[in-house]
């Protein structure tokens, strides 16, 4: 699928899914619509993975369209809010891993569209964000909520209240970023990580996933349980048994 803002393309079992709406890749109405067109698309080609990456040279993807929401009121401000708020939750949801590539500036809406993906990918000069405090306002689509989650409390509350950006480098040491790639690469290394986890187990993956965000919202021993009927379940499953006979055997698995 091909639009004027986003393409997706399907390698193999990963689809790219490529924001190409210049100048910043701004979340407009229509950025957004065609964001959730392409997922739609890539669930409906049984991806085991997608990648989102930008087209641009210097950005990711700004925040909100400020210049769309410039005579918007608070009635037209909440209805943006929640499509945004519903593309991110669905990214956040797919069974299949998801991974951002981010070259360029990922800020605000852009920044809080990657921390929604399952790993992000990311060059050393790439900028990350949360800017809306200098307009009096707060990330809204799961940036207080993630950020503290993935890099603690005192980290992330430095990012939203200042609203300043740091660079893939620091990125990475506050986990921010998940890999740390030289901009030239940062697109072919991302996709050999696509293609290995599309290689693999796929129950198995959205199993773990599933259990590691059960460890954020949940007691440990909520999660210990969890954790307990997930392994369960796989250890009865065709992947399991070729995994294991393939370890055996001493060769590589064939995952169904």
């Amino acid at each position: 699928m091909v639009s004027e803002l986003v393409s997706t393309e399907l390698v193999g079992k990963v689809a790219i899914v490529t924001m190409t709406s210049p100048p910043a890749n701004a979340l407009s109405f229509d950025l957004v619509a065609a964001l959730d067109d392409a997922v739609t698309t890539a669930v409906a080609d049984s991806a085991a993975v997608l990648v989102l990456t930008s087209g641009l040279d210097r950005f990711f993807a700004a925040g909100a369209d400020l210049k769309m929401l410039g005579d918007a009121t608070p009635a037209d401000f909440r209805h943006y809010l929640v499509t945004l708020r519903a593309l991110i939750e669905r990214l956040h949801q797919l069974p299949q891993p998801t991974i951002a590539a981010v070259n360029g500036m990922a800020l605000g809406g852009g920044l809080e569209l990657a921390l929604a993906c399952t790993i992000r990918t990311a060059s050393p000069d790439a900028q990350l964000g949360v800017p809306e405090v200098k307009l009096g306002l707060l990330p809204g689509a799961g940036g207080t909520q993630r950020l503290p989650r993935l890099i603690g409390r005192a980290a992330a509350v430095d990012l939203l209240v200042t609203g300043r950006s740091i660079d893939g480098s620091r990125s990475f040491d506050l986990g921010l970023v998940d890999r740390l790639v030289p901009s030239p690469k940062l697109f072919d290394e991302t996709m050999q990580l696509a293609q290995t986890l599309a290689d693999g187990p796929k129950q198995a993956i959205t199993a773990i996933m599933h259990c590691v965000d059960a460890a954020a919202d949940l007691s440990f021993a909520a999660g210990m349980d969890v954790e307990a009927d997930q392994v369960e379940r796989l250890f009865s499953t065709p992947d399991a048994r070729e995994g294991i006979a393939a370890f055996l055997a001493k060769r590589e698995p064939t995952f169904e």
